[in-house]
């Protein structure tokens, strides 16, 4: 459980010197100070940090791991009560996480057959709701529409994404995909276009969230895995399984465009904010790679932990995190430099992340 912040009220030790100080002021001076003290919002008492909160989906011991960025902490490890999560995403106000329980498999694999999506309340550390799928259909990624709030979940096994409201947590409608093992998923920022790697079949399937229909299906190779968008909304880069390279799909055109070479096969991949670079994990060589795209070329490798899995890259750009699975640990990474700052310790098979921001507060 996150430890609960201190009451306003409580009169910890500033706050004791400050009524010490209190006490050597006139009658009408103390009256001001104490006005003053009484309407000052206490927000440093509150919530999370400023910065948020890191999640981080534990395949090992099925629970997800809550981290404070800046000491390093673990402030809670949530048993997710299902085998098991592979993904978290957060809530646009930062309060909850959503975890899909997918089963005991791999991607095509033998296993038991996810049903169930959790919902987390971060503060808390404890589950607060269930979406029930009715049958196993492998949840596995979820992603949450920026202008909606909706939830979007990959269910492999329907061969399409499921749409769930986060009120009511009732799925609310399907995306066919048009292809098995649809994977993972990207949405425009717009929250029009929904990005999707289907496995086994090696194609990336473009759909239409507004009306919920497919669009096309961009054959890339005959495997691959992962998949971002880039910042303008032009390309999607997903990495091919058969060799080192990442392909380039034009969004508009429906095609791959170019190809990006690697120096090991690539995993997952995920776009820098401004726009101008390109992280991929390469899971078999213990590294990422950073990728300029405007030569489309990498420019620099980082050694990690073993086995790397995910990457995800902090909202204001200050730090990108790499789960290591084999290694129970995060890398917290400076982008100026590309040095690895520290190595936050997460769960066993420390897999998906998500970032949380801190929730916001009115003062009434």
């Amino acid at each position: 459980m996150t430890d609960l912040p201190r009451h306003p009220t409580d009169f910890s030790p500033p706050r004791i010197s400050a009524f010490r100080r209190a006490a050597r002021l006139t009658l009408p001076q103390l009256c001001i100070a104490f006005l003053l003290m009484i309407a000052a919002p206490p927000f440093a008492s509150a919530a999370p940090t400023a910065s948020g909160r890191l999640l981080v989906a534990n395949k090992g011991d099925h629970t997800l791991s809550v981290i404070d960025p800046e000491s390093g902490k673990t402030l809670a490890s949530v048993q997710e009560n299902g085998i098991t999560g592979h993904e978290v995403a957060a809530s646009l106000d930062g309060t909850r996480a959503y975890v899909p329980i997918y089963g005991s498999g791999g991607v095509g694999g033998r296993g038991t057959d996810g049903t169930l999506l959790r919902v987390i309340d971060i503060a808390r550390g404890e589950i607060v709701g269930t979406v029930d799928f009715g049958k196993g259909v492998r949840p596995h990624c979820v992603k949450v529409g920026a202008r909606t709030g909706r939830l979007y979940v990959t269910t492999e096994l329907l061969e399409a994404i499921s749409v769930v409201d986060p009120d009511s947590l009732k799925v609310i409608g399907t995306i066919p995909t048009g292809r098995p093992e649809s994977h993972m998923l990207a949405l425009s920022s717009d929250e029009k276009r929904g990005y999707v790697v289907n496995v086994g079949s090696g194609t990336v399937s473009i759909l239409d969230l507004e009306n919920r229909k497919l669009v096309a299906v961009v054959p890339v190779s005959s495997d691959c895995q992962r998949i971002a968008l880039s910042t303008d909304g032009q390309w999607v880069f997903t990495a091919d399984q058969t060799q080192p390279r990442i392909a380039v799909v034009d969004t508009a055109k429906h095609v791959v465009a170019d190809w990006i070479a690697l120096p090991s096969v690539g995993f997952a991949v995920t776009t820098m904010p401004d726009g101008k670079s390109l992280i991929v994990v390469l899971s078999h060589a213990n590294q990422i790679a950073i990728v300029d795209l405007v030569s489309r070329k990498v420019v620099k490798t980082v050694d990690l932990p073993r086995a790397p899995q995910e990457a995800l890259v902090r909202p204001d750009g200050a730090a990108v995190y790499v789960s290591c699975d084999s290694a129970q640990q995060v890398a917290e990474i400076d982008p100026k430099s590309w040095a690895v700052r520290r190595l936050l310790q997460a769960g066993p098979v420390a897999d998906g992340l998500a970032w949380a921001q801190a929730p916001r507060h009115t003062v009434k």
